[in-house]
């Protein structure tokens, strides 16, 4: 045996042995983020049904924990194809619809890519929490999983199996998903959260004045934040889809950033004389790891702060700004992850390490930031007020009152 081993190391070449072992190696890497990934999920319940009125909690979680299983079925189905297949068009893909893919390397990518479509649909679920009826929730999810999540995507990403989306032959730059996943996801909230109104309660019928209604858990609020922040060292570090020495220098942007995002949001919050909430906080960490997504990859650390701790002041402005359009956000999804994005893909052009402050690329990302939201919000707009008029979108008054645990499912987690 030992014999036909040493034979084998002579009759193989060395190159294919070296070429074997790296693949083995970058799929294992990419397999171990993709999981990395998929544990967002958990860090998405956590936060959302913290954030979330105890009467409540049951159904934020069913969302979250229901999005990732029917979002991953119809994005293999059909989101996948639109989004990597042939790109010859440069705005969607046109093959590998219910794809039956062979190559490992094409199925370990296939599984990266659902965890990130799972993450873009999942963002609108707090914003549109306490309020919104769970079967009209779920399609909705669907619907951004299959159609509008990857069909901006195939603008940025497509063409993995040939062509090039027309964001990307501009030169758009969007390493892991600023605007891809996260203001793609901001954006469909922003719509449903117009289409299905504010909560009972959430701004005064005479005066507008916005009212809190505060969590019941803000211990899993914080848990959910640091899972989400463990996750997105494979969201972003995976996003290189090989392992080679780039992972280290991603990590530590996206670990800076975050760090930067929580510090941001603290110094804004004692500037002003106001008190330092735990929510906010949170919120400004995933802020930070929302805004270095685009650039984490192109960024010197030193930047990467700045980007993060500027997300975290736009995390605390943009919640003051929907308060003030009485736009009932019930976890801040849309500053964090919309606002923040738009923020971080900017600087992603501006901060480039090879050419700063180069304006052609910064218009080349105002330009596909702009394209997202013109794309996302009236699609996801649209496809909620349909839902509204046909399957029903917002809970009754009175279902709304004794909770969506009990009116929904049936169920109370406490």
């Amino acid at each position: 045996m030992k014999k036909l081993a040493f034979l084998f190391c002579f009759l193989v070449p060395a190159n294919a042995l070296a070429d074997s072992g790296s693949v083995a190696v970058d799929t294992l890497w990419v397999v171990i983020a993709g999981a990395l990934v998929f544990f967002m999920q958990a860090g998405f319940a956590l936060l959302e049904s913290g954030m979330a009125r105890s009467k409540n909690a049951v159904n934020v979680v069913m969302k979250n924990y229901m999005d990732v299983c029917v979002g991953s079925l119809v994005f293999w189905a059909i989101g996948f194809g639109l989004m990597f297949g042939v790109n010859e068009s440069g705005f969607f893909g046109a093959s590998h619809l219910f794809p039956s893919l062979t190559d490992p390397w094409h199925l370990t990518f296939l599984l990266f890519q659902t965890m990130f479509a799972a993450t873009a649909t999942t963002i609108a679920s707090g914003a549109m929490a306490e309020r919104t009826r769970y079967m009209g929730y779920l399609v909705g999810a669907m619907l951004i999983t299959a159609v509008i999540y990857p069909l901006f995507g195939s603008w940025v990403w497509g063409g993995f199996f040939g062509g090039k989306g027309w964001l990307a032959e501009l030169g758009f730059i969007d390493f892991a998903g600023s605007t891809v996943v996260h203001s793609v996801g901001a954006w469909c909230a922003l719509a449903g959260i117009l289409v299905v109104g504010p909560r009972l309660g959430r701004f005064d019928p005479v005066t507008g004045q916005a009212r809190t209604i505060p969590g019941h858990n803000l211990g899993m609020v914080a848990l959910g934040g640091f899972i989400l922040w463990l996750g997105w060292f494979g969201f972003n570090a995976g996003s290189t889809l090989q392992a080679n020495a780039s992972l280290g220098k991603i990590a530590l942007n996206t670990h800076l950033a975050a760090c930067a995002g929580a510090v941001g949001t603290l110094l804004c919050r004692v500037l002003t004389g106001k008190p330092v909430l735990l929510t906010l906080t949170v919120n400004g960490s995933i802020g930070g790891l929302v805004a270095i997504t685009a650039g984490c990859a192109t960024m010197a650390p030193a930047h990467a702060i700045i980007t993060g701790a500027v997300a975290g002041v736009l995390v605390v402005i943009g919640m003051q700004v929907l308060d003030l359009l009485r736009l009932d956000d019930a976890v801040g999804a849309i500053p964090v992850h919309g606002f923040a994005g738009v923020w971080g893909t900017l600087a992603a052009g501006i901060f480039f390490i090879d050419d700063p402050f180069n304006l052609q690329r910064v218009w080349v990302q105002a330009v596909g930031s702009v394209a997202a939201f013109l794309w996302a919000f009236p699609a996801a707009f649209i496809m909620y007020w349909l839902l509204e008029k046909t399957l029903g979108l917002r809970a009754s008054n009175l279902q709304q009152q004794r909770g969506l645990d009990y009116a929904e499912h049936h169920e109370t987690g406490y």
